[in-house]
């Protein structure tokens, strides 16, 4: 086994378990076991291009209301997926293995356990975090519209990119909260534009990259 955790795997290894449901072709895309939904991804971001595994995550078709895609919407792909460093799917087929053979909760909990004992990163070993929303939206066949923002995080001495990442936001909602500025209790996050734009400049902050891209830009 080859790969190393930031935190606990234990989410990740639930996730596994779970059936993922995307859209794919304007129609509805299961997948029982998404270690077998693995595609590779290339990501051309303005500081590099790089090729990601990626595979579909649980039910992506709530979002598609928290995103405000109206329901007339003819929505031919959309998917919230994982990205992976290619060779993840190779090194992690023991885990699948066993997890296709069939775990207890409490059996997922002891391997996690053992994973994060075995093979947490070390201190002072930088983790990274990488995130790619696109939107592409088209008019008899041509793209009219094409963005995406791109992220890309590194650990450091001051911490993980993860848990800084993590962390960020959860402080700014709790300001938010005490502003009045979101309502108390479980949501979504904001999309007031105003809120929107003062926490990406935050999490600019934090992130090594973070752009806007327009691919339809001459």
């Amino acid at each position: 086994f080859r790969y190393k955790f930031s935190w606990s795997p234990l989410g990740v290894l639930r996730a596994l378990k779970s059936p993922s449901v995307s859209i794919r072709k304007g129609a509805d895309y299961q997948v029982t076991k998404p270690w077998t939904a693995v595609e590779n991804f290339p990501l051309d971001m303005p500081w590099g291009a790089e090729t990601f595994e990626v595979y579909p995550n649980r039910d992506s078709r709530p979002f598609l209301a928290q995103y405000h895609f109206g329901p007339d919407w003819n929505v031919r792909e959309f998917v919230r997926g994982t990205l992976r460093y290619q060779g993840w799917k190779q090194a992690w087929q023991p885990i699948f293995e066993r997890i296709e053979r069939g775990m207890s909760d409490a059996e997922l909990s002891s391997l996690s356990q053992t994973l994060w004992q075995q093979h947490a990163l070390e201190p002072g070993e930088p983790d990274r975090v990488v995130l790619a929303v696109s939107l592409k939206a088209e008019k008899d066949g041509k793209a009219v519209w094409y963005q995406s923002y791109l992220l890309d995080a590194f650990g450091h001495a001051e911490g993980s990119a993860m848990a800084r990442l993590v962390s960020m936001p959860v402080a700014l909602a709790v300001e938010a909260v005490l502003k009045g500025e979101i309502a108390p209790g479980v949501s979504a996050a904001p999309d007031q534009p105003e809120l929107v734009q003062r926490w990406l400049a935050r999490v600019g902050e934090i992130a090594d990259h973070l752009a806007r891209v327009d691919h339809l830009a001459a």
